[in-house]
């Protein structure tokens, strides 16, 4: 029998392409064609999954016809309680055979594997969810060894299917590395690491495809099935940009946004003062982050890149309003760093065009690195040179260790790569835009945001 995979992977909620991707879809779909997803189609930067607890995604899959998907790290980056909900609510299975709630429980809606017959054939679909290290206990969950699972459920399942599909969320490096090692899979759908395969590739009998990412190819296999052989006929990665749009996509999308605006638009409460917004200058709203991470944290120094944020807030906090100004998904980061590298990192910050410089990195949606914002701590410069760092009145020490509550992204070292020289790194799984909603409501917080940390020297003026 001829089977055709129809998939898609790291979709990250780029939706315009996605409803170009439907309409490819729907056009190369017959009665022999499965339609997976490898996972990372919801991204919570859509205010339609933001406003819905991510059921916009489900009824997109739905639309579209999809047949299974697994969890990539971004389903689980808005908390297990949404994950939940999601696969609990989804008529499509949520698969990831790796994936636990952090106390090792299950996952309400998530399944190890399904089993879909189509004209006769049993294909095994099972999927393995990413581990992200240390952020896995932040977000609550437990990620088990994805190989081992693997091969699991292939014995688990072994008199059931006909044919098995990994739909892994891993990267095409590992991948490849299991299909030496596994001679039961049949098929690997590989994600993460957004590689675009332009076609198949072969390992010890495994067939392997990778459809990039963002929507902008839909992957095609065509096998032949026969006494539980498969054989690749044909593979092709196709390009969506010149697919027309698919209209019940856009009336999906529309629909929902509508359910989200009005569900984090709510009021949540009036802000004291308003807290205005700058890349380069100290401003209220970066200084108002680093108070809070530093309380939150219980650190020596709070400290942020003021391009977390794009914008201020000035008269009332909503859900809404805080997607829009920090759409980044990144949490509160515990670590501790010398004090000479906290001072190279300064330094840099004194240099308008380091903030104003690309802020690339993983999570990151804003555009500039911005400037650095710190708590607990008083600077005195020149415009160009550090003169002073006092940390709890004490002066600055190059050797010793401070403790800092600040994010992930800076804890990389994405913008000021000397904090990247980090120890005994921990996450919070709130976000940052929690941070501001949490802190924004308390009055000693808001009056804090008035009082400078960076300070021009006298004789500098």
């Amino acid at each position: 029998m001829k089977l055709k995979i129809l998939h898609t992977n790291d979709v990250h909620s780029n939706f315009e392409n996605f409803s170009k991707a439907a309409s490819l879809i729907k056009e190369l779909k017959d009665d022999h064609t499965i339609l997976l997803d490898g996972g990372d189609f919801a991204d919570f930067k859509s205010i339609e999954l933001r406003g819905t607890k991510g059921i916009a995604a489900i009824e997109l899959l739905q639309a579209v016809g999809y047949e299974a998907i697994t969890i990539g790290n971004n389903e689980t980056f808005n908390g297990v309680d949404v994950l939940e909900h999601m696969a609990s609510t989804s008529s499509i299975p949520f698969i990831s055979n790796n994936l636990l709630k952090k106390d090792l429980t299950k996952i309400n809606g998530v399944v190890t594997s399904t089993i879909i017959e189509k004209n006769g054939v049993r294909i095994l679909i099972t999927g393995s969810s990413p581990d992200i290290g240390d952020f896995n206990d932040g977000l609550g969950v437990h990620i088990n060894d994805y190989e081992e699972a693997v091969v699991r459920e292939l014995e688990k399942n072994s008199d059931q299917y006909d044919i098995s599909i990994l739909l892994s969320h891993i990267g095409t490096d590992a991948d490849q590395v299991l299909a030496e090692k596994i001679n039961d899979i049949n098929i690997i759908l590989s994600a993460h690491d957004h590689q675009l395969y332009t076609e198949a590739k072969i390992i010890n009998g495994t067939i392997l495809n990778s459809a990039g990412n963002y929507a902008e190819h839909v992957g095609v296999l065509e096998v032949e099935v026969e006494k539980n052989r498969v054989t690749l006929l044909h593979s092709v990665t196709m390009p969506t940009k010149d697919a027309p749009i698919d209209e019940t996509i856009l009336s999906i999308l529309r629909k929902n946004k509508e359910i989200a605006v009005e569900n984090l638009s709510r009021p949540l409460y009036s802000l004291a003062k308003p807290l205005w917004h700058d890349v380069i200058e100290e401003n209220p709203i970066s200084n108002l982050i680093a108070d809070g991470l530093k309380d939150m944290l219980q650190t020596d120094i709070g400290l942020i890149n003021s391009g977390i944020v794009n914008s201020g807030i000035f008269h009332f906090m909503s859900n809404k309003k805080l997607i829009e100004i920090c759409p980044s998904p990144l949490n509160p980061t515990y670590f501790e760093v010398q004090g000479k590298d906290l001072f190279e990192a300064l330094v840099q910050s004194l240099d308008a065009q380091i903030c104003l410089s690309d802020g690339r990195g993983p999570g990151f949606r804003g555009k500039f690195v911005g400037s650095l914002h710190i708590s607990g701590a008083e600077i005195v410069h020149d415009g160009k040179n550090i003169l002073e760092i006092k940390i709890g009145n004490e002066p600055l020490i190059e050797e010793k260790w401070y403790s800092v509550g600040s994010s992930d992204y800076l804890q990389r070292g994405s913008g000021y790569p000397s904090l990247a020289n980090n120890r005994n790194v921990s996450y919070r799984p709130e976000e940052i835009r929690d941070v501001i909603n949490l802190y924004a409501n308390k009055t000693e917080y808001m009056d804090m945001t008035k009082h400078n940390r960076w300070k021009v020297a006298v004789h500098s003026r």
